[in-house]
């Protein structure tokens, strides 16, 4: 993955518990932390996505139609 370098403003409060929890590697941390946050936004969006499609009627009627013919031909012997 291609990094870039990067400049940010924070608070000075910010950079002491940076560099306490960080232990030498601030770009190591942040990497990670900022991952773990965007995995977890992205698995919010999905439950959120999810949850509507399942009160959505026209969407429950369009899988159980597809339902019918999934596999469809699967294990067929020839």
């Amino acid at each position: 993955m291609k990094k870039q370098k990067i400049a940010i403003t924070l608070d000075e409060s910010l950079i002491g518990f940076l560099d306490k929890m960080a232990k030498g590697n601030r770009s190591q941390y942040l990497n990670h932390l900022l991952t773990q946050h965007r995995n977890k936004v992205t698995e919010e969006q999905l439950i959120a996505s999810l949850s509507e499609d399942s009160q959505d009627p026209q969407y429950q009627q369009e899988i159980q139609e597809w339902d019918g013919v999934v596999g469809d031909g699967i294990n067929e012997e020839e």
